[in-house]
């Protein structure tokens, strides 16, 4: 069964900084696109980020472009998500996804809050 455990999420500042982390095991992670979603009270989960398999290819959400950066190490099956300028309407519980044999696997997710 494919892991996705994501962890780094915590209370910040508006304007502060904070780094996500999924750890990804029980599949060939380095043939993977990852994904970094999140979802707030009362929303739809959206889409943030994407990354290709070997890392040459992103995609952003535009409420977020040029404020967040997805990265992967394939030797560590992880992937990243460096979130800096944060927001309020940041604040969601981001999730790590794969698609995997026709499958979509979700982590637990991490709590991100903005607040001063």
């Amino acid at each position: 069964q494919v892991q996705l455990v994501e962890s780094g999420g915590s209370m910040v500042q508006p304007g502060g900084s904070l780094r996500l982390s999924c750890a990804a095991s029980r599949f060939i992670f380095s043939v993977s696109a990852m994904n970094w979603y999140r979802q707030a009270p009362g929303d739809q989960r959206e889409l943030v980020a994407t990354i290709s398999s070997g890392g040459g290819s992103t995609n952003y959400a535009e409420s977020v472009k040029g404020r967040f950066t997805i990265s992967r190490d394939n030797a560590k099956n992880t992937v990243y998500l460096q979130m800096n300028n944060l927001k309020p309407e940041d604040a969601a519980v981001y999730y790590c996804n794969v698609r995997w044999r026709g499958n979509a696997y979700w982590g637990q997710g991490t709590q991100v809050t903005v607040s001063s």
